[in-house]
């Protein structure tokens, strides 16, 4: 039986911020495990934000944001959020 899809699986502005998140975190040559290790965060997470699953949080915005040598603010700027 397929697994049901999460809660905010298709929200347009989640799936945007993944995709940039997913984007930064490449071209800075991070891999989501090493994402996952400098953020304190768990790698499935990373991944779940990366594909829009996850409603994160301001404060996990701004963990992610840092250690990809960005803002929060710039970050949902260049998602267009």
């Amino acid at each position: 039986m397929a697994r049901p899809s999460p809660k905010h699986s298709g929200n347009p502005a989640l799936a945007s911020i993944g995709k940039t998140v997913r984007a930064i975190r490449k071209v800075q040559g991070f891999s989501q495990e090493d994402l996952a290790l400098a953020t304190d965060m768990d790698r499935s997470y990373i991944g779940g934000i990366e594909r829009g699953e996850h409603n994160l949080t301001v404060l996990n915005l701004a963990r992610i944001a840092s250690v990809l040598g960005t803002s929060a603010g710039e970050l949902l700027t260049q998602s267009g959020v």
